[in-house]
């Protein structure tokens, strides 16, 4: 089960989908791809389809065991919106969101088209679930941008943004209906530099509108070093309040205590 995380504005990771394809310029460098294709072939591993896309139903519960609240970050391996992840999969990944709503869960893609049409749509009824956040990349103006725009045009109830790898000055941005903002400039190999000027044009256009900044790295092929200091101070910025209805998780065993053996999906969530 995938619980602790590097990722600097989540607790957790939750993956029912595993694999992507990249679909713009800030796909170009994918940690997960970089991370998947090691084990590609490797036998019994997780990753052993390398980076291909497949669902994992067997995870689909893994957030209804989780007794202690958390932010979960949906898909940090894949992107729920892929072309190859049917409608009723994606249906049943909201169903187990719906129920576990003593967590934050944080959904992050690329393909807004397809998420706009879902929630306007046959997704609709989790659209407005406040503990159920909705979010696209935004890495330059020609692709990320468009996306901003669909984003505030879909009918959810909290919409965020994950500026990251940070490719350009985005120049002024439209932030109506955003409810949060992190920025990050890209890590690894290949790393294409950041400039300090595009990170300060953005935080202070959240600070104009006060939207929470969250400054998550400089990036870099050892982005450790680089650090996450911006003018002499971090941002955490997050968005308030927290939703957590405690009624819910009360008596649900903590991950390490269960059993490893696959609960059917229909017996948690009643589908």
């Amino acid at each position: 089960m995938s619980l602790g995380t590097s990722i600097e504005w989540t607790d957790a990771t939750w993956n029912p989908v595993r694999g992507c394809s990249k679909v713009s310029p800030g796909c170009k460098h994918c940690y997960a791809e970089r991370f998947a294709e090691r084990f590609r072939g490797v036998p019994g591993h997780p990753f052993e389809q390398g980076f291909d896309v497949r669902l994992v139903p067997e995870k689909l519960p893994d957030p209804l065991r989780w007794k202690s609240p958390r932010k979960i970050f949906v898909n940090s391996m894949s992107d729920l919106f892929h072309d190859d992840i049917p409608d009723d999969y994606i249906a049943s990944v909201c169903k187990v969101m719906e129920a576990a709503d003593w967590h934050i869960f944080q959904i992050l893609t690329k393909r807004h088209d397809r998420m706009s049409r879902l929630l306007s749509g046959p997704l609709r009824s989790f659209a407005m679930m406040p503990h159920i956040w909705w979010g696209v990349s935004v890495e330059n103006r020609k692709h990320g941008l468009p996306r901003l725009r669909r984003l505030q045009q879909t009918h959810v109830a909290v919409r965020f943004l994950s500026i990251e790898p940070l490719l350009e000055d985005l120049g002024k941005i439209d932030l109506k209906g955003i409810a949060w903002a992190i920025v990050g400039g890209e890590s690894g190999p290949g790393a294409r530099l950041m400039e300090i000027e595009w990170v300060r044009s953005i935080q202070s256009q959240c600070e104009r509108d006060a939207v929470p900044f969250f400054f998550k790295q400089w990036g870099g092929k050892r982005k450790g070093v680089a650090g996450r200091v911006l003018d002499g101070r971090t941002y955490d910025g997050f968005p308030e309040p927290i939703f957590v209805n405690s009624e819910n998780f009360s008596g649900v065993a903590e991950p390490d205590a269960l059993e490893p053996d696959f609960v059917p999906i229909e017996a948690l969530v009643g589908a």
